[in-house]
C-alpha cells in the first residue's frame, strides 16, 4: 500500500476529492478503477459511495453525539493493561494513558472499560497456592475423578468456621439518600472487637447435616479428638452412613496432630487424603455461607443466642442442599485440572 492511501486511511478525505469518486462511479467506473486512478483505497471508495446512495450527498454530516475522549487505540491499550494486571488502579491507568498522549480523566477511563466488559469488584480472598500445593491438587483431583456417587455418598465432610455475632462477614448493601448514611435504618450496628464470636465444628454428607458443635475456649488437638469422639460417630449413625464411610477433614496441624492420628487409627476410620490449601474442594464451605446467611437474618442480641441459632438453621438446612453439594465435586475436581492446581469459581 502506497504512503498516500496510508494516510487516506487514516484521515478524512476532501470534499472534492469525494466529489471525484461519485463522479466517476455515475460514469460506470468500477470500484477497483476509481481506487487506482484517484490513488484512495477501494474500501474508501465503497465508503463513500454507498454513504453517497444512502444520503445523497458526500458532505460530512453531523456525528450523532459527541466524538469519544479516548480514541479505540487508546482503549485497547487501557484493556490490554488490565488484562495483564487486573489490580491496577485507575490512576495507574491515567498514567499509561497519559504516557500514550491521551490524558483522559478517571470516568473516562471507567467508562472506556465498562464498553470492553470490564468491572471493578472486590477481589475474592483465596488461599497463596505454592507449586507444591498445585501439584497436590491435581494428583488429588485426577486420582477421584472417577469414583462412583455411591463412593461419594459415603463421604463425611467436616470443618470449623467463625461466626461473628454483628454481621455475616462480608459487605451489606443499603437503599439511601444523600447525606443519610448515618441515620439508624442505614447503618449495621457494631460493638467493640466486633461483639465476639463464636468457633464451630460442623459436618454433612449427601444425606443432610450431622452434628453442630460449639468450640469452648482456643482450640487444639486434644480439644478436636474430644469433638470427634462425642460427635464423628453418631453423625454416621443419624445420618445411616454405617461404620465404612469416609472422613474428610483438611490438613490443619490440630487434624493431623499425633493424638488425633491415633484416635482415627484405634477408631479404624477411613480418612480422605486431603491436598492442602484447598476449600475449593470442600462443598461445606457452601453450607458455612448458607448458615451464616440464615443467623444474620435473626440479629441474635449475645453469643448464647447465636449459638442457638446456629443450631437451629444448620437443622434446618434440606437434605437437597446437601445432594446438591456433594454432587458438584465432581465439577470441583475437574475445574481443579482446568486451572492447573490454581483457584477455582468454587
Amino acid at each position: 500500500m502506497s504512503e498516500q492511501m496510508r494516510i487516506m486511511r487514516s484521515k478524512q478525505l476532501p470534499k472534492e476529492l469525494r466529489d471525484r469518486i461519485v463522479a466517476r462511479h455515475r460514469s460506470g467506473q468500477g470500484y477497483k478503477r476509481i481506487s487506482a486512478a484517484l490513488k484512495v483505497p477501494k474500501s474508501t471508495v465503497a465508503s463513500i459511495i454507498l454513504k453517497w446512495k444512502k444520503f445523497g450527498t458526500t458532505r460530512t454530516l453531523p456525528r450523532p453525539g459527541r466524538p469519544a475522549k479516548l480514541s479505540n487505540r487508546g482503549r485497547r491499550a487501557l484493556v490490554r493493561e488490565v488484562k495483564k494486571n487486573p489490580k491496577i488502579t485507575v490512576a495507574e491507568l491515567q498514567r499509561c494513558s497519559r504516557d500514550m498522549g491521551e490524558s483522559s480523566t478517571k470516568s473516562t477511563i471507567t467508562a472506556a472499560l465498562h464498553q470492553s466488559g470490564l468491572y471493578g469488584r472486590v477481589a475474592r480472598q483465596k488461599p497463596l497456592l505454592s507449586a507444591r500445593h498445585m501439584k497436590a491438587s491435581i494428583e488429588f483431583a485426577k486420582k477421584h475423578m472417577k469414583d462412583s456417587q455411591t463412593m461419594r455418598n459415603k463421604i463425611l465432610w467436616s470443618d470449623e468456621t467463625k461466626i461473628e455475632l454483628f454481621g455475616v462477614n462480608s459487605k451489606r448493601y443499603v437503599w439511601r439518600k444523600p447525606g443519610t448514611a448515618h441515620h439508624l435504618p442505614n447503618t449495621i450496628p457494631t460493638v467493640k472487637h466486633g461483639g465476639g464470636s463464636i468457633m464451630l465444628w460442623g459436618c454433612f454428607s449427601a444425606a443432610g447435616t450431622g452434628r453442630l458443635v460449639a468450640i469452648e475456649g482456643k482450640m487444639n488437638a486434644a480439644k478436636y479428638r474430644d469433638i470427634l469422639e462425642e460427635n464423628l460417630f453418631q453423625s454416621a449413625q443419624d445420618l445411616r452412613l454405617g461404620r465404612r464411610f469416609t472422613f474428610q477433614q483438611n490438613n490443619d496441624p490440630k487434624h493431623t496432630a499425633k493424638i488425633t492420628k491415633e484416635w482415627l487409627r484405634n477408631n479404624s476410620v477411613t480418612i480422605l487424603d486431603w491436598p492442602s490449601q484447598s476449600p475449593d474442594l470442600n462443598p461445606i464451605e457452601h453450607l458455612w455461607r448458607d448458615l451464616k446467611m440464615a443467623v444474620h437474618q435473626h440479629s441474635p442480641s449475645n453469643l448464647t443466642e447465636l449459638e442457638r441459632i446456629c443450631k437451629e438453621e444448620w437443622q434446618r438446612i434440606p437434605k437437597s442442599r446437601c445432594e446438591k453439594l456433594v454432587a458438584s465435586f465432581p465439577r470441583r475436581l475437574m475445574a481443579v485440572v482446568a486451572q492447573k492446581g490454581a483457584s477455582t469459581q468454587y
